[in-house]
């Protein structure tokens, strides 16, 4: 079975695996060859590298960027994450919220929060978690696919797990804000008796859109959680070599996706060495195959899909399309 039908029938699809086994490469190929059979497919870089402009060999920004349109609907469209730049945006639009909830006389102390917000650990994950997650949900409406080219084995984990513990933080944050807001409730009864009433203070003004703002998330994180675990619509796809290092974080990746409730759809093998290529790369393809064999003794039921080792890089859109003719 080819990787284009396993993917048929999928919206999301996630690239992920070891840094260096051709992500990228796959990532923008599938939307090549998925595009080519009609599909809108937009292609998203969430890995630090970002390598889609050089692959594409066209500038390729947080702003969507045509990179290949078809006879009929099939087009692809590509666009790149930055984490750090995600991370000071989201940032910057939080405190100005803030701000605008807080008396003028604490706007120094949320800047110097926020400031130091910006080099605590998780701050950057959560908040590419928050863009990703809006990318993906509103690109469905517009487009066929998602495929997003991830970073490497560890922070891809950890962001499909940020959903869960996200959503559980912000139910717990709407829990307390409930219990003060019943307290309130109670406090402002009293005192409209004593006082005959009035209306909305400013702190009650601030509460509402506080409430506002995590229900908004919870919301966010719930509908991208559904998502990730739907396995008719989600697939997850694991790219490595034939070596040893790749195949037991590939294993491991596997074990922290299922915990995740995510199920991988398959592994794609990229730079498989040749057997009939002189005697170098039949030893090495030899030595792959006892790799692979690790492989699927650890993860039988996972589709396996193999690409060989290729004389060039890819690198334009020849090359991706040559390399998308191999998926199908």
């Amino acid at each position: 079975m080819t990787l284009t039908e396993i993917l048929r029938g999928r919206r999301v699809v996630f690239f992920g695996g070891k840094g260096g086994v051709g992500k990228t490469t796959l990532s923008s190929a599938t939307a090549l060859a998925l595009a080519r059979a009609g599909q809108r497919v937009l292609v998203v870089s969430t890995d630090p590298a970002h390598n889609l402009g050089h692959l594409w060999e066209r500038p390729v920004g947080d702003t969507e960027v045509a990179l290949w349109k078809g006879v009929g609907t099939g087009r692809v469209v590509g666009t790149e994450l930055d984490p750090g730049r995600v991370a000071r945006e989201h940032l910057d639009a939080v405190a100005g919220t803030v701000k605008g909830l807080m008396p003028e006389h604490l706007h120094r102390e949320v800047d110097r929060y926020f400031e130091l917000a910006r080099q605590s650990p998780g701050t950057q994950e959560a908040a590419l978690l928050e863009k990703m997650s809006t990318t993906v949900l509103e690109a469905s409406e517009r487009f066929d696919v998602v495929v997003l080219d991830t970073a490497p084995t560890g922070h891809t984990a950890r962001l499909l797990e940020l959903p869960t513990l996200m959503s559980a933080w912000t139910e717990g944050l709407l829990s307390r804000r409930q219990r003060t807001e019943r307290f309130s409730d109670a406090l402002r009864g009293l005192d409209g008796q004593r006082r005959g009433g009035r209306g909305r203070s400013a702190q009650e003004v601030r509460d509402g859109e506080i409430r506002r703002v995590l229900e908004r998330r919870q919301r966010l994180f719930g509908d991208m959680r559904r998502l990730l675990t739907d396995a008719a619509a989600t697939a997850f796809v694991m790219v490595l070599t034939a070596e040893r290092m790749p195949v037991q974080e590939t294993l491991a990746l596997h074990g922290q996706l299922r915990a995740t409730g995510v199920d991988p759809a398959a592994l794609v093998v990229n730079r498989r060495s040749p057997l009939d290529a002189g005697e170098f790369l039949a030893r090495r393809h030899e030595a792959e195959g006892g790799h692979l064999r690790v492989l699927a003794d650890g993860l039988p039921q996972v589709p396996l899909v193999e690409l060989p080792l290729l004389s060039g890089e890819v690198t334009g859109l020849e090359a991706v399309g040559r390399f998308a003719d191999l998926l199908a």
